[in-house]
């Protein structure tokens, strides 16, 4: 026997007087339990109202621009499916508490997961603590964080997204990959400009208004950080801005500037990303003290900057501040600079940069930072000593730090380590079965393109889909100036792996293209099994090679073998031959050099 339902809006928390944006269903339309019925929007997150029951809509009483508020009548609808009966998501079932209690499981019972391919969601109702529910809740909106929530979202998820900051995009889009790489941009020009004059073509020096820089800089963020928040809307993935901790299994707080959102969810995928580490005991309350965020909001253009950090983001922002006219000194620990790559692919980038910046210091650390009013005193330690020097402004930049010991995890169970790193397998679980953790929280390296990778493989596991993450080998470009790549097997982890290999290496002083630009100074190397010929690995500096190693990847992917690159027609004259051209020499059969002929 059929009966007419009032289906009304429900609990919403504090949400009053908000704008239904979307009707998504019509009188005559069945719907099942869950079933969308209206898409509501305040000024602070958006999110749709779903249906108690199964039945046939019989009478619509709501269109868009009306207002709503907990109880208002939606539709009447004729049906015969059971209505919901609140849950307490505080009390989760013995198969949500269980994880929380085998906090401790071996790496071999996390991995038998890896074959299952049951949707990790486990049934967690809403409770009346929380303001809202989530099948999917996403604890951070960096690259993996958004790609999470969307992917989640496109397979028929009902997805929370939860980002700290006022805009989407995390750390990569705002203050790190993006911003970074449009300065470095700016700066590739002035040098490019500068070095014209060795062709017969001088420019003035440069003027830079260093407040419109900072604009344009600020305007490229903008467009992608915007185009964002058109996406989660064309997906129907509610926002929510504020801090968020778990305060259950299934339960995360949300500090917003309206106060605590609860949001109750069947599953968790954790996107927390990590933050800058520091070196005890120097004056971080002196703005002239900057970490990587600092240098790129460009306050001014120090006449003497000093980098703690030869890595990867400090020569970046090296690269950027000498083009700009700052004199520059490189402080590292380590015998050498970038200590991932391996040395020879380091060689041309450090001969160029010897020449242009002040000083580079290597087995060298700062002990202490002095405020003066003229600058920061640092002194040193190290194999050569350097004299206490005034700098206008330090840059940090030794490293980041995971955030997983900041969301409150011990509350769900979720085991953390000492660093702050949380262990998954490989469907990005952890050790609580419908937790996830994604990107920098889980592991190094800490790179936005390993994140959105990770972030599918945990959006599809909990969908149902049989994935995991299987990736032979993940990329690694330094943006500098010329810029060094690699990917799979370095030389170094093959020596110390005791792995037999052969290599081959094309000089780009041989490369046409690189000679017409006037950027020689490069090299491709390509690793290879000595019986097979397989590709192992690959090390490109030079101009482009981030762009260039996108090649090898695919290869190493594909199990190319060095006359699967060397047969392939390249087209000339580009620096996208000079893979090509390593393979031929692994081969014996480059034509552009002379290579004898081994014996």
């Amino acid at each position: 026997m059929s009966d007419t339902i009032e289906v009304k809006v429900p609990d919403i928390g504090d949400f009053k007087d908000i704008d239904v944006i979307e009707v998504l269903v019509k009188p005559g339309d069945a719907v099942e339990k869950e079933t969308s019925l209206i898409t509501v929007e305040s000024d602070k997150a958006t999110m749709e109202i779903p249906s108690p029951a199964a039945g046939v809509v019989k009478e619509m009483k709501l269109k868009v621009g009306d207002k709503v508020s907990e109880g208002t009548l939606i539709m009447l609808m004729t049906g015969t499916g059971d209505v919901a009966a609140p849950q307490e998501a505080a009390a989760p079932s013995a198969q949500a508490a269980a994880p929380a209690a085998s906090a401790g499981k071996s790496e071999s019972s996390a991995g038998a997961a890896t074959t299952s391919s049951a949707p990790a969601a486990v049934p967690a109702a809403i409770s009346e603590n929380a303001d809202l529910h989530a099948e999917v809740v996403v604890l951070g909106a960096g690259p993996g964080g958004y790609t999470a929530a969307f992917r989640a979202a496109d397979l028929g998820k009902k997805v929370v997204l939860i980002e700290r900051h006022a805009t989407l995009g995390g750390v990569c889009l705002n203050v790190g990959c993006i911003p970074s790489k449009a300065l470095l941009h700016a700066a590739k020009v002035v040098t490019e400009a500068e070095e014209l004059a060795h062709s017969g073509i001088t420019f003035g020096k440069p003027k830079i208004d260093i407040d419109k820089l900072r604009g344009w800089k600020d305007t490229v963020v903008g467009k992608l950080t915007k185009g964002l928040v058109a996406l989660a809307k064309q997906r129907k993935v509610t926002t929510l801005q504020g801090v968020g901790k778990f305060e259950s299994p299934n339960l995360i707080a949300v500090e917003t500037a309206e106060g605590v959102k609860r949001v109750s969810f069947d599953a968790c995928i954790i996107a927390a990303g990590s933050r800058v580490t520091r070196i005890p005991g120097f004056p971080y309350d002196d703005a002239r003290l900057m970490d990587s965020t600092g240098a790129l909001q460009l306050a001014d253009i120090p006449r003497r900057l000093l980098v703690i950090g030869g890595g990867i983001i400090g020569l970046e922002m090296a690269c950027v501040y000498d083009a700009l006219g700052s004199k520059v000194t490189v402080v590292e620990l380590a015998d050498g600079l970038i200590p991932g790559a391996d040395r020879d692919l380091i060689r041309p980038l450090a001969k160029r940069i010897e020449k242009r910046y002040e000083a580079v210091y290597l087995n060298t650390k700062v002990v202490k930072l002095e405020p003066k009013d003229e600058g920061l005193l640092a002194s040193f330690e190290g194999e050569v000593k350097p004299q206490q020097q005034m700098f206008n402004r330090v840059l940090m930049a030794v490293g980041r730090r995971p955030n997983g010991a900041d969301i409150g995890a011990d509350r769900a169970g979720v085991s953390v380590d000492a660093r702050g790193f949380i262990a998954v397998d490989k469907q990005q679980r952890s050790n609580v079965p419908h937790i996830f953790a994604i990107g920098d929280v889980c592991g190094e390296p800490m790179l936005a393109h390993k994140a959105t990778h990770e972030a599918k493989v945990a959006a599809e596991t909990i969908a149902g889909h049989k994935v995991a993450f299987d990736a032979m080998t993940i990329p690694s470009v330094a943006y500098t100036d010329p810029e060094v790549a690699w990917m799979g097997l370095t030389e170094t982890e093959a020596k110390k792996q005791g792995i037999a290999y052969d290599k081959a290496s094309f000089p780009w002083a041989a490369s046409g293209r690189a000679q017409s630009i006037g950027r020689d100074e490069g090299v491709t190397k390509l690793l290879y099994d000595k019986t097979s010929k397989r590709i192992l690995g690959a090390g490109i500096v030079g101009v482009n090679a981030g762009e260039l190693i996108a090649e090898m990847v695919l290869a190493l992917e594909m199990g190319a073998d060095m006359e699967d690159i060397g047969l392939s027609i390249h087209p000339h004259p580009t620096l996208s031959e000079t893979p090509f051209f390593a393979a031929e020499m692994a081969l014996g059969s480059i034509t552009d050099l002379y290579a004898p002929k081994k014996s």
